[in-house]
């Protein structure tokens, strides 16, 4: 079984109806990695309801929690404010009505290209319209056990006067306000700009439970029945081991089942974090991936499994196996590929394709996107090869429209290449031009293949004794002004048999 069934087979034997949570706090762009979460949940969300399960998935954008420090991407000037909200923080870029919004926003989107569509709530509108009113009474009339709990598994040691709400400042408007005296319903405060007030805890937006209470307080809130969490949540004594024990001791309240997941790694650079700036956003991602691939690489690795995430070659490789698994769901290919129909419905955003598109592997896609001047250019070239149906049009479209933003962006400088429409200005040497002179009476006489003109290239290479290596250079020098290039078969290929022809002709009369 797929190991979003076994999940979801788990939670229909607690009960048949399910809140499945997930959460991300927008302090900056939020990468790749943090689509771990959501999918998980969301492949799990969709194997509920599949079994006959009534099932809501929730997603909590935490606007309300405080800017924690000048991030690299941020500009200097925010240091004056660090400890405020990050839904009332100006947008970075002024076209968004916050700095929450700004890089929650294209997010969003983003689910929405991957088929997610979950129920959205904002953690400030949640506090400000006093959802989380009874949640804060009942923390601070139970601090003392909130206390404990941190104090025993966190192995925090916090002062005896510690109340588990940070208070939104009157004068700085900062969640620095700590609280000096509580007697329901009025809290004193004093914060760190030294301001000292008075707040009614029935009114909303007037504070903020720090993390491991907010948590634990938002399961009962939603009646939330799983969450997926990664690993740093799940370290002993961590926000995991508080959030269950405050969930049954202080808000009387069963904890969801948990699922921990690993985190994603960008290759060469270690685990994404948007603080480092070691990240690629799930928006950037999309430029380069369709949203069917990018499902499918979360859907074939169980969430234990780590990820390391290639925005290079990386790239063409996941796409081609994506391919292959749709060719083994259309029954094109045989192979044993672990859960291969399950990985592939689990991974279409939304509708599965009534019958096979047609597949054009990735790397002959980036070469011939290369070659054609534009979209209609490349359709040509790939119709001397594939029947193409109007069904296959928009896919192939999109692929190649990420497929150009990659290879501006991302693509290894091998894989890159310009091709010389018209003569390009190389010198040719006599041992060059006696190999191309045989190779152009081969080429005239064989059937445009990319398999036949590879073999034939090496074929006039051995017959002339001049060197394979050789061979390829003096091509690629004829047609790209430089000695490597792609695969030479599928190259020329792409490039047509007139072309080809008439480029060794001009270098060798």
């Amino acid at each position: 079984m797929h190991w979003a069934d076994v999940v979801a087979e788990k939670l229909l034997k607690r009960g048949e109806k399910h809140v499945l949570a997930t959460a991300i706090t927008p302090s900056g762009p939020i990468h790749v990695g943090n689509l771990r979460e959501v999918l998980t949940t969301e492949a799990i969300y969709r194997a509920l309801k599949e079994k006959g399960g009534k099932a809501e998935l929730i997603y909590i954008g935490d606007t309300f929690d405080p800017l924690r420090k000048v991030y690299p991407f941020l500009p200097s000037h925010y240091e004056k404010w660090v400890g405020m909200p990050l839904s009332e923080i100006p947008c970075p870029c002024e076209g968004h009505k916050n700095y929450a919004e700004h890089f929650l926003e294209p997010f969003l989107n983003s689910l929405k290209d991957i088929g997610v569509t979950p129920k959205i709530y904002l953690a400030h509108e949640l506090y400000e319209k006093g959802i989380y009113k009874e949640a804060i009474k009942t923390a601070l009339d139970k601090a003392e056990v909130i206390r404990e709990i941190l104090t025993n598994i966190a192995k925090r040691e916090l002062p005896k006067h510690w109340m588990p709400l940070s208070i939104k400042c009157e004068n700085c408007g900062k969640l620095y306000g700590e609280i000096t005296n509580y007697e329901y319903p009025i809290v004193t405060y004093k914060c760190k700009c030294n301001f000292e007030g008075e707040v009614d805890i029935r009114k909303g937006g007037i504070g903020k439970l720090p993390w491991r209470i907010d948590w634990p307080a938002r399961w009962k809130i939603f009646k939330v029945t799983f969450e997926a969490f990664g690993k740093d949540h799940a370290a002993a004594g961590g926000s995991w081991d508080t959030g269950k024990e405050i969930a049954k001791k202080v808000y009387e309240y069963e904890p969801p089942m948990p699922l921990v997941y690993e985190f994603i790694h960008l290759k060469g650079k270690g685990a994404m974090h948007a603080s480092t700036g070691v990240a690629i956003s799930a928006e950037e991602v999309l430029k380069i991936l369709p949203p069917e691939v990018l499902r499918f690489l979360f859907m074939k690795y169980e969430p234990y499994r780590h990820i390391e995430f290639d925005t290079g070659y990386g790239i063409l490789d996941l796409v081609d196996e994506y391919d292959k698994y749709e060719r083994v769901y259309f029954g094109v290919e045989k192979e044993d590929l672990k859960n291969a129909r399950r990985v592939y419905e689990l991974s279409q955003p939304y509708e599965i394709a009534q019958k096979l598109p047609i597949i054009i592997p990735y790397r002959h896609l980036a070469v011939v996107a290369q070659i054609g001047k534009n979209f209609e250019e490349v359709l040509e070239i790939l119709k001397r090869k594939y029947k193409l149906e109007k069904f296959d049009l928009n896919r192939l479209k999109e692929r190649y429209e990420k497929i150009v933003y990659w290879l501006k962006k991302y693509a290894p400088d091998e894989i890159k290449f310009e091709l010389q429409y018209e003569k390009p200005n190389v010198e040719i040497k006599n041992a060059e031009k006696d190999f191309l002179k045989n190779l152009l009476e081969k080429f005239e006489k064989i059937e445009w293949d990319a398999e036949k003109i590879h073999t034939t290239i090496h074929e006039v290479a051995k017959e002339t004794n001049f060197p394979a290596k050789k061979a390829f250079q003096t091509i690629y020098k004829i047609l790209l002004a430089k000695k490597q290039g792609p695969r030479a078969g599928y190259f020329l290929q792409s490039l047509g048999k007139n072309f080809v022809l008439k480029r060794i002709k001009d270098f060798i009369t």
